[in-house]
């Protein structure tokens, strides 16, 4: 059997594996060895490694990484300690192929330490941009390191390309987050209330809002611009925990502060996938600057206020509105994604990111590609 080791450092990179995770699992040629680490191991950030073991996955080795700190220094340190982990595994484990996912630095860390190994790499989402965001860095560093890409839509895997990897190299697979929306029941509002606490019982807006990397030094004029635009909507607000990123605790105490005092404000760090998406189903619009707002959203046909320059450079559907920082941007940007007519045009778009077949596609390219010099040696492929 050929050892597939996934790393999952995050809830929300977990979401996107899932489907993946469970081609792998069962799929006769294959053995999945889970490594898990970052986020999903620390209890401020809901202590997510909860949900993979309820889910019946099970871990191959644990990656403690994370210091109780996202100053620069902190996050940098984290990384270190990240190589040390994912070293250590890899001498244990030995897969015969690494996957990973997107451009957190706690990927970066796994990526990092893959190499002396000498271990094939496959990257999923790749070529994409994040120009708002140190990510956007890491991404494309780990594209360089890796050996197999996974590209959610063609100008995604046309960038890719043009950074020098070989074309035979990079699958248009789509996103795989979007394979668990076409099988995934959703759980009703009733259900939902019942299970987090909140109402939805008047029209409420979904928050999820994360560090701007490349802009720290605003990251306290950023949030209360945002939190005082939404104060002033007159909608119920869902917040979700911000990514372990510099400053991302200082945005989550602001959001918990706000909170204490805005009775129809709820705060949940962790939703889980079935939950989000379920919500997503039920909003108004969703606000903030996440990734989801780009990709998943418009198969919910929902109203997306993306804030600022993080998910800079995505492909987006019509659904999303592109706003500054400015409280006066927040809150016109709300009232149109809002307002019926929007909606209602909304009804037919086509999410730009795949078929919902991407798991298939992966795990079958994962079981077929030869492991041998050809894979593992590099040529920069000249436009």
């Amino acid at each position: 059997m050929r050892r597939i080791a996934v790393v999952t450092v995050a809830r929300s990179d977990y979401g996107i594996y899932k489907s993946i995770l469970n081609a792998i699992r069962t799929d006769k040629e294959l053995e999945l060895s889970l490594l898990v680490g970052g986020m999903h191991l620390s209890p401020e950030f809901g202590n997510t490694v909860t949900d993979i073991e309820s889910d019946g996955f099970e871990i191959a080795a644990k990656i403690e990484m994370l210091l109780s700190s996202d100053s620069p220094e902190g996050v940098a340190k984290s990384i270190g300690i990240g190589v040390l982990g994912f070293a250590q595994t890899y001498a244990h484990v030995r897969p015969d192929l690494l996957l990973l996912l997107g451009d957190r630095f706690e990927m970066l860390s796994a990526a990092v330490a893959a190499l002396p190994f000498g271990m094939p790499i496959a990257h999923i989402h790749g070529g994409e941009s994040t120009e708002g965001a140190m990510d956007e860095a890491i991404r494309h560093s780990i594209t360089k390191m890796s050996h197999l890409h996974f590209a959610s839509t063609e100008a995604y895997a046309k960038r890719i390309i043009q950074m020098g990897e070989e074309p035979w190299r990079v699958i248009v697979s789509g996103a795989p987050a979007l394979d668990n929306l076409a099988k995934m029941p959703l759980l009703k509002k009733e259900v939902l209330e019942q299970r987090f606490g909140f109402s939805l019982k008047q029209p409420t807006l979904l928050v999820t809002y994360h560090p701007v990397t490349s802009e720290t030094e605003d990251t306290s004029r950023h949030i209360e611009e945002l939190l005082a635009a939404l104060a002033e909507s007159g909608f119920a607000l869902i917040f979700t925990s911000p990514n372990a990123d510099h400053q991302g605790r200082a945005i989550l105490q602001k959001i918990q502060d706000f909170v204490l005092h805005h009775p129809r404000a709820w705060f949940v760090a962790n939703l889980g996938q079935e939950g989000y998406f379920s919500l997503m189903a039920q909003v108004a619009a969703m606000v903030g600057n996440s990734s989801s707002g780009m990709i998943e959203a418009a198969s919910f046909g929902l109203p997306v206020v993306n804030i600022g320059s993080r998910q800079r450079g995505r492909v987006h559907g019509q659904n999303v509105l592109n706003v500054g920082y400015a409280r006066e941007e927040i809150s016109e940007g709300v009232r149109r994604a809002t307002q019926p007519l929007f909606k209602l045009g909304l009804a037919t778009i086509k999410n730009l990111y795949g078929d919902g077949q991407a798991a298939e596609k992966i795990a079958n390219k994962l079981k077929n590609v030869p492991l041998n010099r050809e894979l593992l040696v590099k040529h920069f492929h000249v436009i």
